[in-house]
Order: C-alpha cells, then structure tokens, then sequence
C-alpha cells in the first residue's frame, strides 16, 4: 500500500507542484506586503514549475490512487495547454490597469489562479465520478471569487453572483445524474460503469435522464447553449485576463473531461467490424446525437448574437460560445481522427484567442472603454496592435493562411470522413455568419477616421512582445502544422483503452 502510494505521489508532481505553489504564494505575499507583486511571480514560477513536470510525463499511460486519476498523452496535452494558458494570463496580469488597481488584492489572485489551475489539471485526469466532481467544483469555486475580483465595478458583482447562481443549478443537476449513473452500474470508476453497461442490464430511460443531467453540468463548463447564460454577463463583468483564461483554459478542461467521460463510459471496446479509429456505442445510445444537436444551436445562437453585440468582450464572449460549438462537431463523429481534431483546435484557439482579448485590454487600459467605437480609426493610431487584431479575427473565422482555417479544416475533414455532412454545412454556414461581427470591428480599425486631435496609441516594448508572441504562432501554424497534428493525433491513441 505504501508503495502504490508513493509511487502515485511521483506521478502526481504537476498537481503537488501547484498545491506547494498555492501555499507559498500566500506566505511570500503576505511577508512581502500585500501591494506587492511577489505572490504573482510565485504563482508565474509554480504553474510554469508544474507545466514542465507535466511535459516530463509525456508518454506515460497508468493509473494512480486506486484509479481516481490517470495519467496518459491526452491528460499531458491537457495539463500542457492549460500550464500555457495560466502563464500568459498571468504575463497579462502584469500590465491590466483592472489587475493593478487592487493591488491589495495580489495575494488572492495569485493564490486562486494556482487553484484553479490545479482544478483543471485534475479534470484533465480524471477518471472517477467523485474526483470529476470535486475537480470541477475546485475549479469553480476558484473562477467564481475570480469572476467578482474587481468587486468595486458593480458589473464585476453582478458577475461573479450570476456565476455562482448558475454553477450551484449546473452543479445540482450533474450531482443528480452523477448519483442515477452509480445506482444504475454500481460504480464511480469510468471503466467500471462501462463494463456494467456493456452487460445490456441498465435501464435505457433512466440512463438517458442520468446522461442528459451529466451533460447539463460539461454544458456550464464549456458554455454550450442552453447552458450558456451566464457567459457574457461574467466574460463582460470579470477583468479581462480572468475572462480570457475562462475562455480557453476552463473550456479545454471541461472539454478534456467531457471527452474522457463519455469515450471511457458509452464506448462498445467489442464492437467488431468498424474502420480503424471509429467506435460504437454501448447499447445503441446514441449520445452523440444529444451532442451534435448541442452543438448546432451553440454555434448559430453564438454567431447570431454576437452581431448584435458593441462591446468588444460580449462580442468575443458570443464567439466563444460559437466556438465551444465547433468543437463540439468534433466529438460527435466517434472517431480518433475527430478527437484529434479538437485537440489541433484548442492549439491554435489557445493563440488566437487570447492574442484577441489582449489586444482589447491593451487599447481599453489607454481608452478606459471596450466599446467597438473605440477602435475607430485605430488602424493609424496604431498599426501594429491594430494588424495583430486583424490577423487574430482573420484566425477565429477560419481564414487561410492563418492557424485557425487549419483547426476548422480538420474538424470539417472528421466530419465528411465520418459522413456527418449536414453537420459540416451547418459549420461552414456558421463560418460565413462570424466574418460579418469580425468584419465590424476591423472597419473602425482602418475604415473609419479617428476622432479629431486624437494621438497616436504607444504601448511598451514588453506589450509588444507579448502580442507578437501570440501573433507568430497563430500564423506559423497556419503554414507549418505538422508538429501540432502529430502532436494532437500521438495524444489520443489508446485514449479511453484500459
């Protein structure tokens, strides 16, 4: 037992890593005074400590702590995208006006972006329905207080409240189905619930009420319509560097444990006769469907609303919500080739989207405003900031020869290639519909005059490098995307296999 124990705990280094960090982080902040910025830079080194002993693990495949977490390619790639993810945030962090104006506060951030890092490195190796549990509420209860850091903004209260509102009805509800699944099987390890299942004994109705519940609660997580309500509110109301690292790091690792749930639970290991790469499902649920359906009405109602949409971070909160629909696409196809295809996407999504919302923290900490008035005439104010934003909208509406055309184009490619074509064309009509509210916002760029006696808009060396750092990728992978597909395709093999 002591054994198992300790070697579980070497396997375990990324998430002991964060909770040592986490600690310190407070420690160092309050004995360097609470303005100062040591507990950031604690929190910089421990996620950046922790990613590393991620990357250390690649190519490891087992499980630890009697089964609770796995430790594989795919939950590395995870842990990876979501390490990056935090350390840019917190590279943002370092020139928010939001951030900086409760410098009071540092230690609570500090200290709270390594928990929730934390939270998502467990959802991305989870394989129990408790520790699924836990490792989302750790994560939430982290992003709620995050939500509302700014408390003195009334917008950033409501924020944080809707949040909280909306995570305890989705939490509920996935509890619900969490406990119907284990009185149905008799299990809370993945793998366990899929050999009761494969056996035909469960009862079809109460496992599709069970399912439905669970993806009420992935659906909150990822933002999926219906579960999408508190989305703009808390993208708009949160400062810009929580709502950007919500957008992508919490998305990755509700879709990480949404995918490793169902691949590990509803999947028919026998099936016989399939193609290479393809799976059945058990008992003929076709939960898939549920998913496909989720993700039409997820990307249109995000694209749709979007156009309507002013402020540059409800906008990019609607097209996140498209975008959490697109991935989905590729979940439904039941294919390694489409879960592949999720993974290319989140790459590049990593790069363009946070490159897009730091842009808009950038020109709203010299304009105080995050209207899409603001950026008129920005073109000639500041042309590089502005070309950045352009080549990140360019991405995000999948045009070559950026980053972005190559994630759609896998997703689409999984989709044909598993005959979803309905699928696809809703997709790439959906694709159309996003140019028109990117579009919008590079018109007031260089179509439209600046205000009179308005000055040129001069951001610092460090700035600049960050947002070239953000720019070079998302159009190198857009050229050269080999790597990031090998990458993404070595990360799901034997993926869900016990």
């Amino acid at each position: 037992m002591i054994e198992q124990i300790l070697h579980s705990l070497s396997l375990f280094l990324p998430e002991t890593t964060l909770t040592v960090f986490f600690c310190a982080a407070i420690i160092v902040g309050l004995v360097a005074g609470r303005t100062s910025r040591a507990s950031l830079y604690v929190a910089l080194i421990g996620i950046a400590l922790a990613t590393w002993f991620a990357i250390q693990q690649a190519g490891s495949s087992e499980g630890i702590f009697t089964g609770m977490v796995v430790v594989d390619p795919f939950a590395t790639f995870f842990k990876l995208l979501i390490g990056m993810s935090a350390i840019v945030i917190l590279l943002f962090s370092l020139y928010s006006a939001e951030v900086q104006s409760t410098a009071h506060r540092h230690i609570e951030y500090g200290s709270l972006l390594l928990a929730m890092t934390l939270g998502m490195f467990l959802m991305a190796g989870s394989t129990n329905l408790l520790m699924m549990v836990l490792a989302i509420e750790l994560t939430s209860l982290s992003s709620y207080v995050l939500a509302g850091y700014t408390r003195e903004a009334t917008d950033s209260s409501e924020a944080s409240l809707k949040y909280i509102i909306y995570g305890a009805v989705s939490t509920g509800l996935m509890l619900y189905g969490v406990s119907i699944l284990f009185g149905l099987t008799g299990a809370t390890d993945f793998y366990n619930i899929n050999r009761a299942l494969a056996t035909g004994s469960v009862n079809a109705t109460a496992l599709l009420v069970a399912t439905i519940m669970i993806v009420a609660g992935f659906g909150y997580k990822i933002s999926a319509v219906p579960f999408h309500f508190w989305t703009p509110d808390v993208y708009e109301g949160a400062p810009v560097t929580i709502t950007a690292f919500l957008s992508v790091a919490s998305k990755a690792a509700g879709f990480a444990l949404m995918m490793r749930f169902f691949k590990t639970c509803f999947i028919d290991a026998n099936a016989l006769g399939l193609p290479a790469g393809m799976w059945a499902s058990l008992q003929g649920f076709e939960w898939n469907k549920l998913l496909a359906i989720l993700s039409v009405l997820t990307m249109t109602l995000g694209n749709l609303v979007a156009v309507w949409q002013n402020n540059l971070k409800r906008l990019l909160a609607y097209s996140s919500i498209a975008h959490a629909g697109y991935m989905l696409m590729g979940v439904v196809v039941l294919s390694d080739k489409g879960l592949a295809a999720v993974l290319i996407y989140f790459i590049v999504y990593l790069f363009m989207n946070l490159g897009a919302f730091y842009v808009v923290m950038l020109v709203a900490n010299k304009t105080g405003s995050e209207d899409i008035d603001t950026y008129k005439g920005l073109g000639y104010r500041s042309p590089l900031i502005s070309v950045a934003m352009v080549v990140f909208f360019i991405s995000l509406a999948g045009i070559p020869p950026t980053a972005g055309f190559i994630g759609k184009l896998f997703l689409f490619a999984a989709l044909l290639d598993a005959k979803w074509i309905w699928l696809a064309v809703v997709g790439a009509l959906n694709s159309v519909i996003s140019l028109y509210y990117y579009v919008r916002v590079v018109r007031n760029m260089f179509l439209r005059d600046p205000e009179r006696n308005a000055e040129p808009v001069v951001f610092s060396a460090p700035q600049v490098v960050i947002v070239l750092a953000l720019l070079i990728p998302t159009i190198l992978f857009g050229l050269f995307y080999s790597p990031i597909v090998e990458l993404a395709n070595a990360s799901v093999v034997m993926f869900g296999m016990k």
